[in-house]
């Protein structure tokens, strides 16, 4: 919103999805700016019935959330990947990337949203044995899925395994769906975490009241400055 755009083809790859040679899509780029398309389809379905699931920076959110503020009463829930509390920062000592590229974006307050933080698929990455499992898939289950995984799976780990260290690259962003459909996998608790914005030296950093030593609420408004969370580090 304010800051220059940052990426990070250093891990991902040019494409995002490096690792193999994915098909073109078969539907064609939708004419309608993102930010439109979530401002008109919250505002078209029934209150409560959308979810916002985010898998990097919040910007399209926010602009969404400032320039129609009843979206933020209608939505469900936002669902995001980002921020840093047990596992520190990944693209400075103390922010994780999505957060960073966008502080701004997410200092914009929403009334509930749950986060699922870079911490939270560390403990038992996919390692060589998810990897030739889906590489190996007999028939009839072999398909090309299976050779995609390993691909994605053998070139996203590579960044992982040399800074790092370990046996294979936690998957950050499936973390977002499985607590959709499997909450009982993580363990968190209902706390407020307000984003750093002015700090060059913090930016971006996800302050985490996990012990509940501030007044500050849990649960705000839409015009909150703080962005209240349930923070799930498993």
């Amino acid at each position: 919103m304010v800051r220059k755009l940052r990426t990070a083809e250093h891990v991902h790859g040019r494409t995002g999805l490096d690792g193999y040679a994915l098909p073109e899509p078969s539907v064609a780029l939708a004419p309608k700016h993102g930010v439109d398309f979530i401002v008109d389809t919250v505002m078209a379905a029934p209150e409560g019935e959308i979810t916002l699931c985010t898998l990097g920076p919040l910007t399209n959110v926010a602009m969404a959330l400032i320039r129609q503020p009843a979206i933020a009463g209608r939505l469900r829930q936002i669902v995001m990947m980002g921020g840093a509390y047990f596992a520190v920062g990944n693209i400075t000592p103390t922010a994780e990337f999505n957060i960073y590229v966008d502080p701004q974006a997410a200092d914009v307050g929403v009334p509930q949203r749950h986060s699922a933080d870079s911490g939270a698929a560390r403990p038992d990455p996919p390692g060589a044995d998810h990897r030739d499992a889906a590489a190996g898939l007999p028939p009839p289950s072999a398909t090309r899925t299976g050779a995609a995984v390993a691909g994605l799976l053998s070139f996203s780990e590579r960044f992982d395994l040399q800074k790092y260290g370990g046996t294979g690259a936690p998957l950050h962003d499936p973390c977002v769906i499985a607590w959709l459909l499997r909450p009982e996998l993580f363990q968190g608790r209902q706390i407020n975490v307000s984003i750093e914005t002015a700090s060059e030296l913090t930016m971006g950093m996800t302050v985490a009241d996990w012990w509940r030593v501030t007044n500050r609420p849990r649960m705000l408004s839409s015009s909150a400055r703080a962005t209240p969370t349930a923070s799930m580090p498993c």
